[in-house]
């Protein structure tokens, strides 16, 4: 079967890893289609060790975020890069075979260089503004991301991320969004697994 990108969960920052695993686990349960393992202060040791928790104890593809050598060590489903990590022109020739290419686009020149670069997916944002992460530029909105979604390879999924919650996303599906990306929306929620559930329900309801 393809990859399904409908609901990639990202990890929240700044979470002890034990809580992270179970909040993973608890995401997986309530139908989301992948995690991203994303730890910006851990050392590489650090987050393979956490990836590999994660791996173990859930039953979804699992990518991680910005360090492909993790990625391989593991034994993960893939690596997301973003335009300033490893170049992305170089980004396959570093890859394995075996790992999935998630890019992360923001503007028309990092899409000019996604689409240079070949990947598995594109992670368009932000589309709302969004306070998990101060490094991101302003809203696309909806017009934004269809203007870069635009830019993408023919049949390339292209999925939204950055402030988007169970209230505002029917207009990022209307904006023609593959699938979301969220952090806060399902793991700032008291009950993870029931926040996932209610995200995943209003996604196959759309696009179904």
């Amino acid at each position: 079967m393809p990859p399904d990108y409908r609901l990639i969960v990202i990890t929240a920052p700044d979470v002890p890893p034990r809580q992270l695993v179970e909040a993973c686990r608890a995401a997986a349960s309530g139908g989301a289609t992948a995690v991203q393992v994303r730890a910006k202060g851990a050392s590489a040791s650090q987050l393979l060790r956490i990836t590999d928790e994660v791996i173990g104890a859930i039953h979804i593809p699992v990518y991680v975020n910005d360090r492909v050598d993790v990625a391989r060590a593991s034994g993960a489903h893939g690596v997301h890069l973003g335009a300033e990590d490893l170049p992305l022109e170089r980004a396959h020739a570093a890859l394995s075979a075996s790992l999935a290419l998630g890019l992360s686009v923001g503007s028309e020149a990092e899409a000019e260089a996604a689409r240079r670069a070949g990947a598995d997916y594109w992670s368009l944002g932000p589309f709302y503004g969004t306070q998990t992460k101060s490094d991101v530029g302003a809203p696309l909105g909806q017009a934004g991301f269809r203007r870069l979604r635009a830019l993408a390879p023919s049949g390339m999924p292209v999925i939204a991320i950055g402030g988007i919650d169970h209230g505002n996303l029917p207009g990022v599906l209307e904006a023609g969004a593959a699938g979301v990306a969220v952090i806060g929306a399902v793991f700032g929620a008291d009950d993870v697994e029931r926040a996932t559930r209610r995200m995943r329900k209003l996604l196959d309801e759309a696009l179904d």
